[in-house]
């Protein structure tokens, strides 16, 4: 049953601790399996993805073919729908121009004792983007992870998404044209990842794997994390709203759906300092949800994982907000900057009455792929340095390399590395 708490509530701390522990993860162990699978691609390249294609998604890749060309994609995205093209376009351009401002500079200088320091930035050779596949449709996914790749610099972006039954997503293949992807494979799983990780006779292996994928892709990718880079291990979906009485409660009732649907492990958690517009909430949630055609996965979330928090007031709040780390935390509220200046540990956050979460989903321009699980406490949303590494240098003469020799030799003395001492004691005058 949803929870509804109230601050005031005697055993209100342990119950919030609860909600915050509470890890909602799939309580499916699969990380042994997902090892023997990448150990089957790892050993057997192209023959153990054949087979696992066959067997999980009943795609023959020998007879239909493993890869998706671009042409495809082009005539994918010539046949949509123009309204549905304009949107796409539109949300494209705007992904790309946010993520183009986070393009780190360069540094090139001297410092105090006239040493050149500095770091350049470059972009990683080959990025892989995992898109869930089949009849669901996530051109945002495409977007959201191939568009800083491209805006990063990575030369060769790769997209594995699975085919089951040969089930292709024409919105999907437009999004992949707009978003510039160089290939595409019809692969899915554990070993997709592990063909982006290793490599096989097909697929030539990538530098950083991101994208959202089921609880075998997230293993996939923790395990091959070190091989490669990772996005993110993902959780389940969250959100976090706080709501005052002034808005209409269908509103916020829809915004807390807007995550309950993703998955019965989602999590929707309303704050708000009004008890008439708790109770006003909770009632169109339950008349919304029966209007959904993703009804049953939004009630079981709402059900099992929801909760509706009363407080004193707004700010009163924020602590707990930010114990939760959540995903994404919507302030609709009149002065949301009063609220938003206590945020210290979210993945995205919605200001105002007319900022939904929904509208971060696709085309306001900042990432969708964020820490979940309050893994928002130490790490960010996916970004464009997520495909770049900093390479930083050093360049000194005679003169400045003496000013500061002597203290690296006695430093390499103190930790007992003579061979560092003497490379630099040799230079020395």
């Amino acid at each position: 049953m949803m929870q509804r708490l109230k601050f005031s509530d005697p055993n209100f701390a342990q119950v919030f601790d609860d909600l915050v522990n509470d890890g909602r993860g799939s309580d499916e162990d699969v990380s042994s399996d997902v090892r023997a699978i990448i150990d089957q691609v790892r050993s057997d390249g192209d023959m153990a993805i054949a087979a696992l294609t066959q067997k999980f998604d009943g795609f023959d890749l020998a007879s239909e073919g493993w890869s998706i060309s671009k042409v495809q994609c082009q005539t994918a995205l010539e046949g949509l729908d123009p309204k549905l093209r304009d949107a796409l376009e539109l949300a494209a351009k705007r992904i790309a121009a946010y993520h183009e401002a986070q393009k780190p500079e360069d540094r090139d200088y001297l410092d105090a004792d006239n040493i050149r320091l500095g770091a350049k930035w470059n972009a990683v050779d080959a990025a892989g983007v995992y898109v869930p596949g089949g009849r669901a449709a996530y051109p945002s996914s495409v977007f959201m992870n191939a568009i800083p790749a491209k805006v990063a610099g990575v030369e060769r972006l790769v997209m594995v998404t699975p085919t089951p039954k040969g089930e292709l997503n024409q919105t999907v293949l437009a999004a992949a044209a707009i978003a510039g992807v160089d290939e595409i494979w019809r692969i899915g799983g554990a070993q997709a990842i592990a063909a982006l990780a290793y490599g096989c006779e097909n697929i030539a292996p990538v530098d950083v794997i991101t994208g959202p994928g089921n609880a075998w892709v997230a293993e996939a990718k923790r395990q091959v994390y070190g091989t490669v880079g990772i996005d993110m291990v993902a959780g389940p979906s969250e959100i976090i709203v706080v709501a005052d009485g002034k808005n209409d409660p269908s509103w916020i009732a829809a915004d807390l759906l807007s995550q309950a649907e993703h998955d019965p492990t989602s999590q929707s958690i309303l704050f708000t300092d009004d008890d008439d517009f708790a109770d006003k909430v909770a009632i169109e949630v339950d008349n919304i949800i029966d209007t959904l055609s993703t009804a049953d996965v939004a009630r079981a979330s709402w059900r099992d994982n929801g909760a509706i928090i009363i407080c004193e007031t707004l700010e009163s709040a924020m602590p707990m907000v930010n114990r939760l780390a959540g995903e994404h935390v919507e302030l609709a509220v009149d002065n949301p900057e009063a609220l938003f200046a206590h945020i210290k540990h979210a993945g995205s956050v919605f200001l105002g009455r007319h900022t939904p979460e929904a509208i971060g989903d696709y085309i306001a321009g900042p990432n969708h792929v964020l820490p979940t699980g309050r893994r928002a406490r130490f790490a960010s949303g996916l970004s464009v340095l997520d495909f770049m590494k900093r390479i930083s240098f050093i360049a000194m003469d005679e003169n400045n390399f003496n000013a500061i020799g002597p203290s690296a030799a006695l430093l390499a003395d103190a930790e007992g590395l003579p061979a560092h001492a003497l490379s630099v004691r040799k230079r020395m005058k």
